[in-house]
């Protein structure tokens, strides 16, 4: 089988590479070019260092208009709007599994390949997304895929864990064996959202800070250095304080006690299901409502162009911009874009 192995110069994608070539199937490497002007040469170098030990052609795919218009201008309208997004779960759903999987098939190949830590299972002819065993799961990030896009991809490193993707690099020689994970969003230099935004011309006056019942306690220099949960930066009241919530139209952030940064539940839009259709009854299933959180039982209602998750227990801070993913069991229902939290 023809496999194009979407190369990002990490360890991960090139260890799926050799696992591809170990199973015997005809494999290419792309790489994308996503940031402005030099920034993406050194991972280009690393993914030609890979593609040469390995011996396999290696193309470079200059997505950075399409990358800059589908991810990152969202990316800062969703923090000029008081939301904290995951531009990650755009990016695999348009450009990576996107833009670069119909390269790879025009370009003749059968399959896409990546890093990801997650798992796709055929039933019937229904595609599933699952979760992995793997600490590093990563089916969080993929709930948008649909079922075109799942019959195209392979995730060769499924459920390894970390060590075993570095076992197998160092063993197989990969110049990348001990190249340290990017923790980062990629086009946000050195974590710097606040400059970064205000180098795209995402800048916000200064507010009030006030309390759950509206009154003003505090003074806060623009609505984009925070987000629901946050703690830290907010300033001195005698008492530990947390980001409620985030109002754009009248740029104020509520801050509240302890035990005010927990909802009942939530509503999201943009809603995203596996299947291709959307359930038109209530169910009970398990809700991701961030990436590092514990799926949690709860009722999903859905309604036009969204659903609403009461959750069992109360959850904390949850972050419209962020999304809520639909678990049943290992099985990636969906998911959906929170706009709101429910008190």
């Amino acid at each position: 089988m023809k496999v194009a192995i979407g190369l990002s110069g990490g360890v991960d994608s090139a260890v799926a590479a050799h696992l591809l070539l170990e199973d015997g199937h005809e494999v290419t490497g792309i790489i994308m070019r996503l940031k402005p002007g030099d920034s993406s040469s050194d991972d280009i170098a690393d993914a030609k260092a890979v593609a040469k030990h390995l011996g396999i052609e290696l193309k470079v795919l200059d997505l950075r208009d399409e990358f800059r218009e589908k991810i990152v201008l969202p990316f800062c309208g969703e923090y000029a709007n008081g939301r904290t997004p995951n531009p990650c779960i755009e990016c695999n759903a348009l450009i990576k599994f996107g833009a670069m999987l119909n390269y790879a098939l025009e370009s003749g190949c059968d399959r896409i390949a990546t890093g990801h830590y997650a798992g796709i299972t055929a039933d019937n002819g229904l595609y599933q997304l699952n979760k992995t065993d793997s600490p590093k799961d990563q089916s969080y990030f993929l709930y948008r895929l649909n079922q075109f896009q799942l019959s195209h991809i392979v995730f060769p490193i499924d459920s390894m864990t970390k060590q075993d993707t570095r076992r197998i690099a160092a063993q197989a020689g990969i110049p990348v064996a001990v190249k340290k994970d990017s923790l980062e969003i990629c086009f946000v230099p050195d974590n710097n959202y606040h400059g970064f935004l205000s180098s795209m011309g995402i800048t916000s006056e200064p507010g009030n800070i006030i309390g759950t019942n509206g009154e003003i306690l505090g003074k806060h220099n623009g609505i984009t250095g925070f987000t629901v949960g946050q703690r830290k930066g907010l300033g001195a009241y005698g008492k530990p304080m947390f980001v409620t919530s985030i109002n754009a139209t009248d740029n104020t952030v509520t801050i509240g006690e302890e035990g005010s940064q927990y909802s009942c539940g939530l509503t999201a839009d943009r809603p995203s299901f596996i299947s291709g259709s959307i359930p038109s009854e209530p169910f009970r299933a398990k809700v991701k409502i961030r990436y590092r959180a514990i799926e949690q039982p709860c009722l999903i209602t859905p309604f036009e162009n969204g659903f609403r998750v009461d959750f069992d227990e109360p959850q904390r801070s949850v972050s419209p911009g962020q999304s809520a993913v639909i678990y049943d069991g290992n099985t990636v229902i969906g998911g959906g874009r929170i706009i709101k939290q429910i008190n």
